[in-house]
């Protein structure tokens, strides 16, 4: 596999600089990409980056992470507008961890292969390092007009409306500059990873690296990913898209790629899974064939899902998912965690009512009218049984004086009102 070739079908490849592809080809190469440990998971937008290390070890080359816990407490302008809040350290060793958990899940860091991956934290360097060694020993071959040319320096001292570029920000090209010379003397690291905002850092550590000790590194970046509509990827109206289901459940994790649009799904496939060139162009003329049917979403979604949390996550969704659009059952509902049953009715209008209320002698009309408050009276619930127009988890209502029961409850504690196919409501036994 030539792993240049790989990025390039897939899309992933923005910028490279000249000698990249050809030191590539003839050998072994270590390779690098920093991640700022901001949070205690990585999101999907991370994802790229990631991705670009999976396929440099399919190739046969060795990735590198480098999680930032140095650069991380002084805050990369590139992209943004403002500052960012500075973590602490214990904060910074916590997310350190969790995210090198979620990394073992795309590279292999246990492997007795030379390309076995390898994680490590650039404030272990860094800590002892003074800040007068730093300015004479790293400072002095870097020049200020050489830093000021960068666009992440250039776009904050131009932007109207901002509080400027503080020193410590302007000095993070240099940290994560003096980043790849450490890598590059004490891991033998040549080339160095990254999103297209990440061009001016990086190559301002390939210059440092020509300047200081006249060796020879590289840098690849891939394109920033938006969406087709120009929106921004990853970001939904609750924000970000995590890997860890704290923030993210599976369910909603799972939703995110199965509602992208076609142009989305096209691009995002090559990007996001390692499906080969012959596998994507085949699902490709499924979707030009029967659009309806969503073959690339489905299969995105599918192999993402199973990537970032595991096979039984992802079953576990579809069957969620036929719940609200499928031919889910009373039965097949009861075999979903209690956490997934939730995200699935996540924002629907929810009723607690005491357990003596299911204990068969309740009208399913009382219940819904003046306990749950769900439908403004009686009478028009009567009308809608009537018509057909309500089920009770899944299965419609046939009998106006109906009383409820346990057996309407669903793991013993919720119980599913459908109004039409689309309005649902959630009974839950307090």
């Amino acid at each position: 596999m030539n792993f240049v070739e790989e990025l390039r079908w897939r899309g992933m490849i923005n910028d490279m600089m000249p000698g990249t592809e050809e030191i590539l080809s003839k050998e072994m190469v270590s390779a690098y990409v920093g991640i700022d440990p901001t949070a205690d998971s990585l999101h999907i937008g991370h994802l790229v980056s990631v991705m670009m290390l999976k396929h440099l070890q399919r190739a046969g080359h060795r990735p590198i992470a480098v999680i930032g816990g140095a650069t991380g407490m002084i805050g990369d302008p590139s992209m943004k507008s403002a500052e960012r809040n500075l973590l602490d350290i214990d904060t910074l060793r916590h997310n350190q961890t969790a995210i090198g958990e979620q990394l073992k899940k795309f590279l292999d860091f246990d492997s007795k292969e030379p390309n076995a991956a390898k994680l490590v934290n650039n404030y272990d360097w860094m800590k002892d390092f003074s800040f007068l060694d730093f300015i004479r020993d790293i400072g002095k071959h870097i020049t200020v007009n050489y830093m000021m040319a960068k666009d992440s320096v250039k776009k904050r001292l131009s932007g109207e409306g901002n509080s400027g570029l503080s020193f410590t920000e302007f000095s993070y090209q240099l940290l994560q500059g003096y980043d790849f010379l450490y890598l590059y003397e004490h891991e033998g690291v040549r080339l160095q990873m990254g999103g297209s905002d990440q061009w001016g850092n990086i190559t301002t550590g390939s210059e440092l690296i020509r300047r200081k000790i006249q060796g020879e590194a590289y840098a690849l970046t891939c394109p920033l990913i938006t969406k087709a509509d120009g929106g921004k990827f990853g970001k939904t109206e609750s924000g970000n898209i995590w890997l860890d289901r704290r923030y993210t459940s599976p369910y909603k994790f799972y939703q995110f790629w199965l509602n992208v649009s076609d142009d989305d799904a096209a691009k995002y496939i090559k990007i996001f899974t390692t499906l080969t060139q012959e596998e994507i162009a085949a699902l490709e003329a499924e979707q030009a064939t029967a659009p309806h049917l969503r073959p690339l979403q489905k299969r995105l979604a599918e192999e993402v899902t199973v990537m970032v949390h595991s096979r039984e996550d992802y079953e576990t969704v579809v069957k969620a998912s036929e719940i609200l659009f499928g031919s889910g059952t009373k039965s097949t509902m009861g075999d979903i965690d209690e956490a997934t049953f939730l995200s699935v009715f996540e924002g629907v209008p929810m009723a607690e009512v005491s357990a003596d209320k299911f204990d068969g002698e309740t009208p399913l009309l009382d219940l819904l009218v003046e306990d749950c408050g769900f439908f403004p009276s009686k009478g028009e619930l009567r009308k809608l049984i009537k018509s057909g127009g309500v089920s009770v988890n899944k299965e419609k209502v046939q009998d106006e004086r109906y009383n409820v029961s346990g057996d309407d409850l669903i793991n013993g504690k919720y119980m599913i009102v459908q109004r039409g196919r689309k309005n649902y409501f959630l009974v839950k036994v307090a």
